[in-house]
C-alpha cells in the first residue's frame, strides 16, 4: 500500500481512493490529521508577526 507525504497509508487504486473518500464523507474513517510540524510553524509564525514592527510590515 503506497504511503502519502506525511507516512499515512493510502489506496494504491482508483477505486479504492475513491472508496476511502467515501467513507471520509459518511464519517466511518477519519480523514489525515495535521502534523505537530504545521502546528509549530503557525506558533512561529504568529510569534514572528507579532515581534515584527510597523514599519517593518510597511515595507
Amino acid at each position: 500500500m503506497p504511503k502519502g507525504p506525511s507516512g499515512e497509508k493510502r489506496p494504491a487504486d482508483v477505486i479504492g481512493a475513491a472508496v476511502m473518500v467515501a467513507q471520509i464523507a459518511v464519517g466511518d474513517v477519519e480523514d489525515v490529521k495535521s502534523s505537530g510540524r504545521r502546528a509549530s510553524g503557525i506558533a512561529g509564525a504568529k510569534a514572528r508577526a507579532a515581534s515584527l514592527s510597523a514599519k517593518s510590515v510597511l515595507i
